[in-house]
């Protein structure tokens, strides 16, 4: 019998299998590769990226894996604000001088003034709930950032914009992947925090690309990891949890003292087939929106006056925002090093407008639009790819707060625990902390049946 199976390989699963590396672990992704959301891919100095791209340091979850397992991390250098709308592109500067300086009708600029500063001063509220409290559990500071403006979309809480000041806000809150009449206003508050940095902490690049935190956590499991695997069905037993899946063509069934569930909400409900009624009643009603990106390594020999921004919003484009992923490399480095890497990102309905089509065409469509934010660099680009995403990114709706103690509730004598980054807001960091979290119950299984061999 094995100590614990890990079901799904994405930072999740590969966080608290990291954790319980130690024991007889066996982690099982269904597709073959690890990572899941996160990937990216090395090109020398560059990373081409499509998923999760910043990540927490210092005293979080994260940092401590980063840490723990070796790979190094650096504070992203350039701007998260900068602007590209109606034919003027903005790095620098003050944010909230951003409507005076894009072309858009005084009537717009007075619409995104108001509403701007009614954000303003919410984004400081959140901030302070976002803290940490002192002897405070992560959950209850969860549950406290869950409850903060949940009774209404954001779309509500900024009411009703002239369409240029709508679509000023849109790519910072669709980001999550829900549209502004889906995302709670709490949420959306969040990401503008997050993007003016104010108290979310996500702001670091792993360097040489995320996957080198997955990749090398896989690596370090070998035989362990089981690619390829597709789980069917977990179910529980009085002691233990048996877990039937195909691999190679091939039925398997293993049996093991515990599990770690660290799939999407829907997978899990459906794998997972004797859960608590409740808890399968809250799994359902998790909502996922879609991504499309593409990244593009492109081969300049000079600087380019971009260098210094990470994040452009591009509003009323085929996608959201163009991110700078060479930033940091170019931050980091005494002389310009030759070419760059971009990812552009499209969420909500900016996704659903595309990922039917095939690469080509999406392909075409963001070279027209990153040609018009970033002028001249279509000539440079070398290497596309696309990524779909249908399943992107859960988001936080209105009343999603109430979901929460169900699925956060301890339940005794539970051997199978969840982990995903859907039982928390703070994405990446969410998914690190719930696995690591995960982990922890497990290693508290396995020490009262004397199964645990060191810490």
């Amino acid at each position: 019998m094995k100590d614990v199976i890990v079901v799904g390989g994405g930072l999740a699963g590969l966080s608290a299998a990291w954790r319980l590396r130690h024991t007889d672990v066996l982690l099982l992704e269904s597709a073959d590769r690890v990572g899941g959301r996160v990937e990216s891919q090395r090109r020398g100095a560059h990373w081409l990226n499509w998923g999760g791209h910043v990540y927490a340091g210092g005293d979080s979850a994260t940092g401590w894996l980063l840490d723990d397992v070796g790979v190094d991390a650096a504070e992203v250098p350039g701007s998260l604000a900068g602007l590209s709308m109606n034919g003027r592109t903005l790095t620098r500067g003050r944010v909230e001088t951003f409507p005076f300086r894009i072309p858009m009708s005084w009537n717009d600029r007075f619409h995104v003034a108001r509403a701007g500063l009614t954000v303003r001063l919410a984004v400081a509220r959140y901030a302070r709930v976002l803290a940490r409290r002192t002897g405070e559990s992560e959950a209850a500071r969860q549950q406290r950032v869950y409850d903060f403006m949940n009774d209404r979309s954001f779309a509500d809480f900024v009411g009703d914009l002239p369409a240029d000041a709508r679509a000023l806000f849109e790519p910072t809150v669709t980001r999550s992947s829900g549209n502004l009449d889906q995302i709670a206003a709490g949420a959306g508050v969040g990401y503008f925090s997050l993007v003016w940095n104010i108290g979310g902490g996500l702001n670091r690049n792993i360097l040489g690309g995320p996957s080198t935190l997955t990749g090398s956590i896989a690596e370090t499991l070998g035989e362990r990891v089981q690619r390829g695997a597709a789980v069917h069905e977990v179910v529980q037993r009085d002691a233990s949890v048996v877990v039937r899946y195909r691999h190679g063509g091939v039925d398997h069934e293993v049996e093991a003292r515990t599990a770690v569930l660290a799939t999407q909400a829907h997978v899990t409900r459906r794998i997972a087939v004797d859960l608590d009624r409740d808890l399968r009643d809250a799994l359902s009603e998790i909502v996922y929106g879609p991504f499309v990106s593409a990244a593009f390594l492109t081969g300049e020999t000079s600087p380019q006056r971009w260098d210094d921004s990470y994040a452009i919003a591009t509003p009323k484009r085929s996608f959201n925002v163009v991110l700078n992923m060479s930033n940091v490399v170019h931050g980091g480095s005494s002389e310009r090093v030759p070419g760059s890497s971009l990812m552009v990102f499209s969420p909500a309905d900016a996704a659903r407008a595309v990922i039917d089509l095939d690469d080509d065409e999406i392909l075409r469509r963001f070279r027209t639009d990153l040609s018009e934010v970033l002028p001249g660099v279509d000539r440079t680009i070398v290497e596309a790819h696309v990524r779909r995403w249908p399943n992107g990114s859960p988001y936080s709706f209105p009343g999603r707060a109430k979901l929460q103690p169900t699925l956060t509730r301890r339940r005794g004598g539970r051997v199978v625990f969840l982990a995903g980054d859907y039982l928390g807001t703070l994405y990446t960091e969410t998914a690190v902390s719930t696995g690591l979290t995960a982990a922890q119950d497990v290693r508290t299984v396995l020490a009262s049946e004397h199964a645990l061999p060191f810490s």
